[in-house]
Formats: structure tokens, sequence, C-alpha cells
């Protein structure tokens, strides 16, 4: 019943209106006792053809089902079928017109048929075929009409509030992010600097560990500014490909920083970084770039600084195959409860791209791999 009154649906209306006319012509002999003539016949399934071959043509449909409309008054006792399809397409018209002009024009051009061509029957009878002939298709393509148009108006709306309510929600997590956690991020880089100035003599190691501390503070503190002004105006961002991807040029330098950082930590990674990543596309570039930097920094948070680590990042034609597994470090590793924040992220990242993020244990240690699918799949 939904595709019957579907706006869009006009072939499924016109299957239908088909068939009760086939059936009709089929049991009319033996309600009235005349059998179907040939001309009926011929009207009837001209009448047919135009009505499945011009079914998204409502105009032309209509003008072809008034012309046999009008021979059909001519020559036939019986025009009940091209009447009906006369006005079945004047209800197409109704709910297809783009302007009252179009409806009121269709509505004179059958009601012109009509008064000319019907000449049986008295002026009352005429006149109560004329408005039902006319009224009740123009009266349900409106209500098709309208409710369509009501239903979309609808989902407009629906759309407009969750998207009201997303961008509520987006402000209020950058409220957070800058208040709280960009705070006290801001105020680690500024003791950090401050231990540095303060404290003369310091070991070389410590103060490679202070260096490292600050740099990744303040990068740390950079990408929380921009991901802050990603979430309080998306759109104004939208453009700038430092929030929203990477250069292909820059990526097998980020993917070396990545490595060299998971080294300072204390981690032995061994890489293995296809040097034709340069070509990936800005978006698997900087998912390639979030996956390897969450992939290292959860093999030095759970697996320990005495770990050791494989990357592999490796195109296949189109395809990228991503992984990384470490040895656990002679520690004991357990599954996340729920999969972790970092795995859930990284699945989605994955998945937004085409690919499946498979994780879990690998020998002794973890193992964490995808395959992002070229633009072509």
């Amino acid at each position: 019943m939904g595709r019957l009154f579907d706006v869009r649906d006009t072939f499924t209306r016109m299957v239908l209106l088909n068939t009760s006319g086939v059936v009709y012509l089929l049991l009319a002999p033996r309600q009235t006792g005349v059998p179907v003539s040939g001309l009926q016949w011929t009207l009837a399934i001209a009448a047919f053809a135009s009505g499945l071959l011009l079914h998204r043509r409502p105009p032309i449909n209509l003008l072809v089902q008034t012309t046999l409309f009008a021979v059909a008054l001519q020559t036939l006792e019986d025009a009940t079928i091209n009447q009906v399809g006369t006005a079945w397409t004047l209800g197409e018209m109704a709910v297809w017109s783009p302007s009252r002009r179009w409806l009121w024009g269709s509505v004179g051009l059958v009601a012109s048929v009509y008064v000319v061509f019907h000449r049986s029957g008295s002026l009352t009878e005429n006149l109560v075929g004329l408005c039902i002939n006319l009224g009740l298709p123009v009266l349900i393509g409106t209500v098709v009409r309208t409710t369509h148009e009501l239903g979309v108006q609808a989902e407009r709306r629906l759309v407009s509030e969750q998207r009201a309510a997303r961008a509520d929600e987006r402000s209020a997590i950058a409220r957070e992010l800058h208040d709280v956690v960009a705070h006290h991020v801001a105020s680690m880089v500024l003791r950090v600097g401050v231990a540095q100035h303060v404290l003369p003599g310091l070991d070389p190691k410590v103060a490679a560990v202070f260096d490292d501390v600050h740099r990744t503070g303040t990068a740390a503190l950079g990408d929380l500014r921009r991901l802050v002004a990603v979430l309080r105006d998306p759109e104004g961002v939208r453009g700038d490909a430092a929030l929203t991807a990477i250069d292909p040029s820059a990526l097998p330098a980020a993917l070396d920083g990545a490595v060299e950082t998971a080294r300072r930590a204390g981690v032995i990674v061994e890489a293995e970084i296809d040097p034709e990543v340069g070509r990936l596309d800005a978006v698997r570039g900087l998912a390639v770039l979030r996956l390897t930097q969450e992939g290292l920094t959860n093999v030095a948070k759970h697996a320990g600084p005495s770990a050791r680590a494989r990357l592999r990042i490796v195109l296949t034609g189109d395809d990228l195959e991503w992984e990384v597994a470490d040895d656990g470090g002679g520690q004991v590793r357990a599954t996340p409860p729920g999969g972790g924040h970092g795995l859930t992220g990284m699945r989605e990242r994955v998945e937004v791209l085409g690919g499946v993020l498979s994780a879990g244990p690998h020998g002794d240690g973890w193992r964490v791999a995808t395959l992002l699918p070229g633009e072509s799949q």
C-alpha cells in the first residue's frame, strides 16, 4: 500500500490500473451479454501501453489518453477503459504538476473532450459524470502530493534537529577539551619548560627526556586546539587540509616521526614502510598516520618500554596493508574491556574508509591490522 501512494512509484500504479482494465474487459461480456469488440480491445491496449511507456511523462501520457478517450466516446458504446485511463492520468498530473497552470490546463482539456464528445444521457448525468471524472482524480492526486510534501518537510525538520543536537554536543565537548584537557596540558608544558631552565647541569639523558616531553606536549596542545576548532566550527575548517587530511608528500616523514617517538619511549620498532605511501590520497594518508600513532602508543602503554614492535605499511596495487604487532614485552596482555577507547576509534576510522580492523593476541604479544581498499573499490 505504501508503494501505491509513493509519488515516485508511478509504474506500480500503472501496472495495477492495467491489470484492473484487463480484468474488466474479460468480465464485461458476462455482465452485459455484449462481447468486447476488436476496436475496444485496440483502444484499451493502446491506453495500457501508453500508461506503461509514458508513466514518467504525465503531460504526454495525458494527451495520448485524452485522444483515445475522445475516439472511444465517438465510436464505442462502452468507453469505460479509456475514461478511467484518462481520469487516472489526470490524477498523476495532479501529483506531478510543477504549477497550478499545468493542473488547470489538464482539467480544462479533459473537460472539453467530455463536453464535446459525450452526447448520451441527461444534462444532470453528464454534469455528475464530469465532476467524478475530474474532481475525484484531482483530489486523490492532490492528497498523494500533499502527503509526500509533508513527509519531506518532517524529514528535513528531523535532520535539522539532529544537526542542532550534534552541534550542541560538539560545543559541549569543545568546552570540556578547552577548559580541562588543554589547560592541564598547557600547564604541564609550562612546568617542563621552567624545569629546563631552573635545573642546571642536568644529565644529558634527563635533558633529552625533558626536551622530548616538552616537544610532545607542545604538539599535543596544538592538536587539541585544532580539534577544538573543528568541534566548534566544522564548516569553517572543512577546507583546511591540516585539520582534516595530510599532504601525501609529507606522509613518509610523518610516519618516520611517529616511529621515532615510539623509539624515544623505549620501544624497539622494526618499520617496513613502503616508499609509495607518498602517493596515497590525503584522507587515507591521515588515517594511516593516526593508526600508526595509536598502534605504537598502545604498544608502549600495554607491552612496556622493553617491547619489540613491528610496523608494516605496504601498498598492493591501490590497496594498503597496515599492521602493528608486538612481542608482549614479557607482560600479560589482556583484552581491554569493550575493546578500549583507542581500538574503538581506530575501528571507526577504518570502517569509514571501507576497511575492517582486526585486533587480538598474536603469539606472546598483540597484533592490530587492516586493509584499506583503494578508491576504485
